[in-house]
This record gives C-alpha cells, sequence and structure tokens, in this order.
C-alpha cells in the first residue's frame, strides 16, 4: 500500500500484507489531514507472479477535539471617550478547526458585571458595542474576558477565553481648573524688576495636550508691569512698582489647554497687592486752610476738616494731627486722628473774629515718622437764617488721568441772601475712592484732585474674537476702536501692535485686525494681540487693549492612510464575518472634522461579499467566499470624517481567496470519443484524458483510473497524467469498439466520465477471392429473344477491412471477353456472343485488389443447354430454412451430388435451373427446380413427383406434383449456382412455353 499526494499517509495507516487489513498506526486528527489517498496492490506468487490495483479513499471525521482558537489571545483597541451608546469597538473571532457542526461559535462577556457593564457583546458574531459611554476620567482601561464556546455534542461543547483590553482614549471634555479661586500675594514695593511674584496653577483632567495648560493674563496688567511664563504659570514683575500708584493689581488669568480645540478658564485672579514702604510724607490737601463759624454753634461743633494724605500705607499712611501756634485758651481743638478741628470753648465774634494758626500732619512710618505743617484761618461768622444756594444744579467737565494732585478742577458757587454771609463748601457724595477734595474760598468751593486718577482703572477694553481658519487671506477678523477727547492731532489715534505677530496686521487708521497669512487651526488654536492705541499729541498718550483671536477648526484637512495599500487573506470556506484584515487612517483635524467612519459606499466592496466595521476599519467577508468563482479581491474603501461637507479618502483593498479543496475534478465531457487505429503499437498513449479541477495546488492534484469495462484488459491509464495506453493489440475485424469508464480523483471528490473507443480500420487484411463458377442455363427457343444483357452478379469476393477499395481485373482466359467485368464493383454481365445453342465451359484468371495487397482465384464459366424435354420432365424440391445464397454456396454441389446418388446418374446429368423463394407460403421456403438425365443411352427425362426437404435431408412427398404450365404463364426463372454470387445471378432466357 502506497500513499499518494502526502507521503504522511503512510504513518498513520498500515495493511496486513496476508488479510488485506488496513488498520491505524497511531491517533488521527481530521484538522491535520482529512483524507487520505492510497494505491493498493494485490500480487500472487504464480510464475511470473501477476498484480491488480485499487485506490482506496479514506475519510477523517470529526470529533469535538479542537478548543476553539481566538485570532489573537489578546485584543487591544483605543477609543474615544464620549462615545455614543452603540458604538463598535471591536469583534472578536475565534476559530476552530473541527467541522461547522462542532464550531458554532457563541460569544459572551465572562466579567461583564462592574466596571465592564458598559460594554455587551453579540453572542453570534462577537461584535462588541458601547452600553454606557466611557469617562476617561473615571476608567482609564477596561479588562474584559470573552469567552467563546463551540457548542460541540461529540463528547461535549469547548470553550477558550481572550483578554479584551479596551483604553480609553482622552476627549477634550475638560476644562483647566485653577488650584485656587482667588490668589493673593504682598509685594514690596521696592522689589526688583524681574523677580518672582506668584505662581498660578491649573489641573486639567484630561492627559497629553489636552491636559498641558499654557497660561496668559487677559486683564489686569495695568502699565504691563507683570508677566506670565505660559507654560510654569510663574508671574514676573518687570518694571517697577509704586504702590502710591497703584496698590493692587488684579490679574485676569486665563488657562488653556492644547486640546483641538482648547478649552478655556478665564476665572483665574491673582490679587497682586503692593506692601508700601514709608516713602511719601503727609500732604495736606489744602493749604491754607480757611473756614467759618457761626459765632454760636455749640461746644464740639466741628468747623473744618483737616485732611492730609499720604501716598504710603498703613502705619506709613496713619496720621495724627495736632495744633500749633496756639496760646493758652485758646477756643479750638482738632481731633489727632481725624483730622476735625471744633469748638472747644464758645466763641465770641466781638471778641475775635479771626483766628489763624497752624496745624502738623505726623504720620506712624517706622523707622522715622514723617510730617507737614499747614496753616489753618477760622473767621467767626454772625449768625444767619439763610441757607446757601448753588448758581446751577449740575456741572459737567472732563480731567486728563495725568493731572496731579493738587490741581484745580472746578469752582461752584453757592449764594447765601444773609447780609455778611460766608458759604463754605463739602462734597457730600460721589466721591469714590475720594479721589477729590472742595475747599470753600470767597467765590465759591474750590473742587481739587486729591488722589491721582487712573484711566485704565476705569476703563479697560478686552475682546475676545472667533475666526475660523479657512478664512482667506486679508480677511477682516475685528476692528479695535479706542477714543481721544482731544480734538486734531491729539486725538488722532494709531494702532500698533505691541509684538509682531506674522500671522496678523492691524490697520494704523481703522484699528481692522486682518489675517496675513492662513490660518491652521492644528499648528495654533488661538493667539494674543496686544493692541496698543497712541494718539498724536506731544507728549503721546496710549492705552492697550488685548485681543485673543481664537482659531475655529474648519474641515481641511483629509483623512490619511497609514498604508498605501492593504494586502490580506482569508480562505474560502471562512464563515461568514470572519475578519481579514484592519485599514486605519488619521485626521489632522479635531472634534467631528476628525473623528472618522470607514465605508465601502462609493467603492468596491467585492460585489458585496465584504464589509467594513464602521468605526474599527475591520474588513470581514460578508457571505461565503469561492476562489473559482473570484480568487483576489481589489477593494476600494474610504475613510470618511464627520465634517461638513464632509472629507474621505480612498485605499486599495487587495484580498487573497486562499484554495480549499471544494470541486470535483471534471472531464470536459461526461462521454467522451476516441479514435484508435487497430495498428496502434502496444504501450503506446492513445489518448490524454484530461479533467479540470478548479482548485489549486495540492487541492488541484488528479488521480486517473479505470473503474469499469476494461475487460478484457485492453487500456492502462497513468494515475498522475492521465494518459491512456494500449495494453494489447487491437482488431477491427475482431471488435470495432470498447466502453470504460474512467474517473478522476482529487480525494475525496470523483467524478467519472464514459469513454467510447473507436477502433478505426487500418489495411491489414488480404482481399478474399476464392475459385469460383458461373452457370448459365440457356434455354433456347425460336418463340423468343430475350438473352439477359443486364448485370447477372458480383465477383464473390471481399475485404475484411471495411474501408479498404476494391479493384477487379481478368489476368487470363478472357481474352475473348466472354464476361463483361466491372472494375470498380465487380458486377458480371454475359458476353452477346453467348447468346447461341453451343454449350461452354471456360476457366479464367481473376485478381482482385484493395491498393495494398493482391489476390487471384479461378472463375469457371459453363453453359449449359436447356431444352423443352428438360423443363417439361422437371421437378422442384422445397427446402425449409435455406437462403438461397446458403443453397447455392456451399449446398448446390452437395445438393446435385445426392441427387445424381439418388437417381443413379451422373452429376453432370443433373441440372438446376432455378432456385426462387416460394411467396404463396408463410415462412421461408426455397423452391429448387431441377431435371435429370437417366443413365441409359437415351436422352429421356425421368420424371418425379415432389420432394419434400427439410434442414439439407430429402424426404419423399405422399402427393405428386407435377409442374404446372397454364397457358400463356412464365415458369420461374431459371438460376445459374455460382459461390457467392448476388441474387440477380445469371438467369435461364426466359421463353414463352406453347399453350
Amino acid at each position: 500500500m502506497e500513499a499518494l499526494f502526502d507521503k504522511r499517509s503512510d504513518d498513520f495507516f498500515v495493511i496486513d500484507p496476508q488479510t488485506g487489513s488496513i488498520v491505524t498506526a497511531q491517533p488521527l486528527d481530521r484538522e491535520v489531514k482529512d483524507t487520505h489517498v492510497f494505491k493498493v496492490t494485490a500480487t500472487d506468487h504464480g510464475s511470473p507472479p501477476r498484480s491488480a490495483t485499487s485506490y482506496l479513499t479514506v475519510t477523517v471525521r470529526d470529533t469535538n477535539d479542537h478548543t476553539p482558537v481566538f485570532e489573537l489571545s489578546e485584543y487591544r483597541v483605543t477609543i474615544r471617550e464620549n462615545v455614543e451608546v452603540g458604538f463598535e469597538v471591536i469583534t472578536i473571532r475565534a476559530n476552530d478547526g473541527d467541522t461547522p457542526s462542532n464550531a458554532n461559535m457563541i460569544y459572551r462577556i465572562v466579567n461583564g458585571d462592574g466596571v465592564n457593564s458598559g460594554f455587551e457583546i453579540d453572542p453570534r458574531n462577537g461584535l462588541v458595542k458601547i452600553r454606557i459611554p466611557p469617562d476617561r476620567e473615571t476608567m482609564t482601561q477596561y479588562k474584559l474576558i470573552v469567552e467563546a464556546n463551540d457548542q460541540g455534542r461529540d463528547p461535549g461543547p469547548r470553550n477558550a477565553n481572550a483578554t479584551l483590553y479596551i483604553t480609553v482614549e482622552d476627549e477634550n471634555d475638560n476644562y483647566p481648573q485653577f488650584s485656587e479661586k482667588r490668589y493673593v500675594v504682598q509685594v514690596p514695593e521696592n522689589v526688583a524688576v524681574n523677580t518672582q511674584v506668584a505662581q498660578v496653577s491649573a489641573t486639567d483632567k484630561d492627559e497629553g495636550n489636552n491636559a498641558n495648560v499654557l497660561y496668559s493674563i487677559i486683564s489686569g496688567n495695568v502699565k504691563g508691569q507683570f508677566y506670565i511664563h505660559s507654560s510654569s504659570g510663574v508671574i514676573d514683575v518687570i518694571n517697577p512698582l509704586d504702590y502710591e500708584m497703584i496698590r493692587e493689581y488684579n490679574l485676569r488669568i486665563k488657562a488653556q489647554d492644547r486640546g483641538r480645540p482648547p478649552l478655556i478658564n478665564g476665572t483665574g485672579m491673582v490679587v497682586i497687592r503692593v506692601v508700601d514702604v514709608n516713602d511719601n510724607a503727609p500732604m495736606f490737601v489744602s493749604t491754607p486752610f480757611q473756614a467759618t463759624v457761626l459765632e454760636n454753634v455749640a461746644i464740639g461743633h466741628s468747623v473744618i476738616h483737616i485732611q492730609a494724605i499720604d501716598a504710603d500705607a498703613g502705619e506709613n499712611a496713619r496720621l495724627d494731627y495736632r495744633l500749633s501756634d496756639t496760646s493758652p485758651g485758646f477756643p479750638f481743638t482738632i481731633n489727632n486722628s481725624t483730622g476735625w478741628v471744633t469748638v472747644s470753648t464758645e466763641l465770641d465774634r466781638e471778641t475775635t473774629e479771626f483766628y489763624t494758626f497752624g496745624v502738623e500732619a505726623r504720620d506712624n512710618g517706622v523707622p522715622s515718622p514723617l510730617s507737614s505743617s499747614a496753616s489753618i484761618s477760622i473767621t467767626v461768622l454772625d449768625v444767619n437764617d439763610n441757607a446757601p444756594e448753588f448758581t446751577q444744579r449740575s456741572y459737567s467737565l472732563k480731567i486728563n488721568e495725568d493731572a496731579v494732585v493738587g490741581t484745580s478742577v472746578l469752582t461752584v458757587t453757592a449764594v447765601d441772601r444773609d447780609v455778611n454771609s460766608v458759604v463754605t463748601y463739602q462734597i457730600a457724595s460721589g466721591n469714590t475712592r475720594n479721589r477729590f477734595a472742595i475747599t470753600s474760598q470767597s467765590g465759591g468751593g474750590l473742587l481739587t484732585l486729591a488722589l491721582p486718577l487712573d484711566y485704565k482703572q476705569e476703563r479697560h477694553a478686552n475682546y475676545q474674537v472667533p475666526v475660523c481658519e479657512d478664512r482667506p487671506v486679508g480677511s477682516t477678523v475685528v476692528v479695535i476702536s479706542a477714543s481721544d477727547e482731544d480734538t486734531g492731532e491729539n486725538a488722532r489715534i494709531t494702532y500698533v501692535m505691541e509684538d509682531n505677530v506674522p500671522q496678523f496686521a492691524i490697520d494704523p487708521d481703522t484699528g481692522a485686525i486682518t489675517t496675513r497669512t492662513e490660518l491652521d487651526y492644528e499648528d495654533l488654536a488661538s493667539y494674543t494681540l496686544a493692541i496698543v492705541a497712541r494718539d498724536n499729541g506731544i507728549p503721546q498718550k496710549s492705552d492697550t487693549a488685548y485681543v485673543e483671536i481664537m482659531v475655529q477648526d474648519a474641515n481641511d484637512n483629509e483623512p490619511r492612510f497609514g498604508q498605501s495599500k492593504y494586502q490580506g487573506s482569508v480562505f474560502e470556506d471562512a464563515p461568514t464575518f470572519t475578519s481579514v484584515l484592519q485599514i486605519s487612517a488619521t485626521d489632522r483635524d479635531s472634534g467631528s472634522n476628525g473623528r472618522l467612519i470607514y465605508s465601502f459606499l462609493g467603492g468596491d466592496d467585492g460585489d458585496g461579499d465584504f464589509q467594513i466595521e464602521t468605526y474599527s476599519g475591520i474588513i470581514r467577508t460578508a457571505r461565503k467566499l469561492d476562489r473559482e468563482n473570484v480568487a483576489v479581491y481589489h477593494l476600494k474603501a474610504f475613510a470618511v470624517d464627520k465634517g461638513v461637507p464632509p472629507l474621505k479618502a480612498s485605499v486599495d483593498v487587495q484580498v487573497s481567496v486562499l484554495d480549499i479543496n471544494d470541486n470535483a475534478p471534471k472531464f470536459e465531457k461526461d462521454r467522451l470519443d476516441i479514435y484508435v487505429k487497430e495498428d496502434s503499437a502496444v504501450d503506446s498513449v492513445v489518448e490524454r484524458i484530461v479533467a479540470e479541477d478548479p482548485d489549486e495546488g495540492t487541492n488541484a492534484q488528479i488521480i486517473y483510473q479505470i473503474v469499469e469495462g476494461n475487460v478484457p484488459e485492453m487500456f492502462d491509464l497513468d494515475i498522475f497524467t492521465g494518459d491512456l495506453k494500449l495494453l494489447a493489440e487491437l482488431d477491427y475485424e475482431t471488435r470495432t469498439d470498447y466502453i470504460i469508464v474512467v474517473q478522476a480523483t482529487s480525494a475525496p471528490l470523483v467524478s467519472r466520465a464514459t469513454v467510447h473507443v473507436h477502433v478505426q480500420d487500418v489495411n491489414d487484411n488480404k482481399p478474399v477471392l476464392k475459385d469460383f463458377e458461373i452457370l448459365f442455363n440457356n434455354y433456347v427457343t425460336n418463340k423468343s429473344n430475350s438473352f439477359p444483357g443486364g448485370a447477372i452478379g458480383r465477383v464473390p469476393a471481399h475485404d475484411p477491412d471495411v474501408s479498404d477499395k476494391l479493384h477487379f481485373s481478368f489476368v487470363e482466359g478472357n481474352e475473348l471477353s466472354l464476361l463483361v467485368l466491372n472494375q470498380h464493383t465487380g458486377e458480371l454481365k454475359l458476353s452477346k456472343d453467348l447468346d447461341n445453342n453451343r454449350p461452354l465451359e471456360a476457366t479464367m484468371k481473376m485478381a482482385v485488389s484493395d491498393g495494398l495487397h493482391r489476390v487471384t482465384a479461378f472463375c469457371t464459366l459453363r453453359v449449359t443447354i436447356i431444352t423443352d424435354d428438360m423443363l417439361t420432365n422437371s421437378i422442384t424440391v422445397r427446402l425449409e430454412n435455406v437462403s438461397q445464397e446458403h443453397f447455392l454456396s456451399p449446398m448446390l454441389s452437395l445438393f446435385m451430388d445426392g441427387v445424381a446418388a439418388v437417381l443413379s446418374t451422373s452429376r453432370d446429368a443433373v441440372f438446376v435451373f432455378n432456385v426462387q423463394n416460394d411467396t404463396d407460403v408463410h415462412g421461408a421456403i426455397l423452391n429448387v427446380t431441377f431435371s435429370a438425365l437417366l443413365p441409359s443411352a437415351t436422352r429421356t427425362h425421368a420424371s418425379f413427383g415432389e420432394f419434400g426437404v427439410g434442414g439439407g435431408r430429402a424426404r419423399r412427398s405422399a402427393t405428386l406434383l407435377p409442374l404446372r404450365r397454364p397457358a400463356g404463364a412464365h415458369l420461374p426463372e431459371p438460376h445459374h449456382a455460382a459461390a457467392h454470387l448476388q441474387p440477380t445471378g445469371a438467369a435461364l432466357r426466359r421463353q414463352h412455353l406453347p399453350a
């Protein structure tokens, strides 16, 4: 026993050489090899030994001996957080080497409770979906244990587990959060430039760039005193501080992540409080101080509020007041803390109308206090009963922010109708932050500047402008507008950018900010511009506004695949939804513009043979494949983003279908006709019988064998090539065709065809021609002239080779042309020269040729004269089941010998002149008419009764039937006897008999 196709089969089976019993040599494994093909030879022990061959195919049936095997032992997939419910994460597939009944896979998540409850799996196709949207900030990775159960029954189901790691990819869904709601720091006003004074910190729950925070100051940075390091949040002082100018800075800090799009938290607040240094002496608001007081006021009456200010703060600015240049019993005293001068004793205008004295203000600074002095003039007034009235109800004016302290702002006037009345003035309300002071003067109330002004504190501009990245170059982003209350050149404003940002330009006259280059959100998502507005006065005045330009993403980037072409392969018997390969693309855009789905829509899905998972890009089979129908698929897939309008990119995917042995060999026809010449040599190839197997490789290997009809064993079929060889000589003359059944096997699949072998004749036989006679019974009468001029028969020659064409000729003896011969057909005619009453016997030599072979034989022409006496004394015998041809050759000679013996006469005295089928009866009856001469010298014919002969033996009939010759009737036409002549043999001349 010998293995065919795969020599490994020899290791699995052995045959007992004596009994022919075939047993397994080791355990079988259908998944390793499911079919074993052997050539089995049986040999006898004769001399010489003879053998026979048969082919054995062993098919191994399946048992559930294979555990499911996942495509990967560990699956790792990344998804974005916040994906929608129903999002397809990945398809988990397991394969089983067993047959479908033992490989009907179902899937489940083993640890699907708790944190993993947000996922679910389709039990049939293994598709894992989102049930609850994940949150990366809650859980960054999930570990799912997926079980595949094959539901096998023999002996029972098997299962396997695979681990699925799902990593949640961060979405920029968390704003940066400052570590404190409000940062408060104190900085001495004499701090050195470029010293760190504070640091802010914001954290972002996202990760990567989404959590990388950049800091900037968006407001409150009066005169640009501070600088914040964008990456660290460290705030440095970059210009000298002056507590007396600005005591507190409220910086609005923006924390912006690097996500796409970025998320901004602009709520950060840093309060920088400038700590005073005692570097300023007190300064009286107005000097000299003047006041009036009615003479009848009560003791303790407040006369005038002496107000001094100290630009310092705290103890450095806490002032103590005392009066100077006074004498004992002085009627006025001062509150050392508030500076109010009050009446300490009763006044008497008539005694003293005017008081002039000094006042000193001293701070409590350390290490040494500072002080200032001023003079006070108090006039004692007469009592009156009329309230003063202002000359106008409201006043309106403007003042420059750089006006120095003490600058006169406005004089208000009130009139008292009393005689000698003196009007004093005070600010009743609206003096925010005590910026102004009022002094009563003879002309009215003088309003003066008590503290420095800061226009920016009163009014500060910030802009936040969105702009789409696809705006063309030269587009206007925003128009900045500043106002100046001056006129002329002092009010003509010029706009400039404090720092050169090459992407933008500003019109110096209109303040229009335009794009200078194309913006790219993917490179930089926001810009902060410091815009300075300067007037053209001397000296120039300016103000600064901050413009936050937020670049908005446009869908301007097409998806890009990681490879220019993807290639994969899959077996043609792979179950539906088998994964073939995975394609992957990226998109530089953000948000929905950068979120991709995969699709065959508009491409090529192999006429529906493949499908692609929308989010993972895994390409799977959509139905059963057939490599013999399509061996290679050229698919075209797309990655499409979710922008408006969406952009897409295509990629070519080549999938090669791997072969399995699922097609039986197929002959060209179910019936094959082969034509073989009979002289073909033994062991020659007479035909190559070929079957085609649409499979490939070893699955397309075919063995051939004859399974029926090769009896006797005439042919041999080569098991590998299909060559049909001749094992014995053919003989067309013995057998003209053979019908055999051949089988083509591609284990375990077979097909059969009937082969009809037609043996073609060749000229390998000589023509056959034996000596023959032509008997011409010539009935001579003067009453009629009917010599037979037509063909009397053909030369009794034949050729076993049916295709041979015979050629006939006379070699010698027919010099007188007594017989006329057709050289092509062999037909014979009698010469007119024989139309006489003379008997004749002539021997001629005749030849017949088939073109290759030539044979000769002798033809004897015997002419017998038939007389009326012969006819009158003739007799007819009836022969049963004898044909004319059989009687004429070889029975005629025996018949004549038998008749001569019966009549005791010579053979030459017996004349047979008619052989004819009897048409008046049912059955095969041959009538033979003859006459004979008695042995006496007289020429008197014998007269007999009727004989009936059956089976060639004569038997005497009880009834004598003389030859009937009705008037005008024709006798049956006499025939001559010739070997193998045609039924139209030589006939007697037909005469009319007398009535």
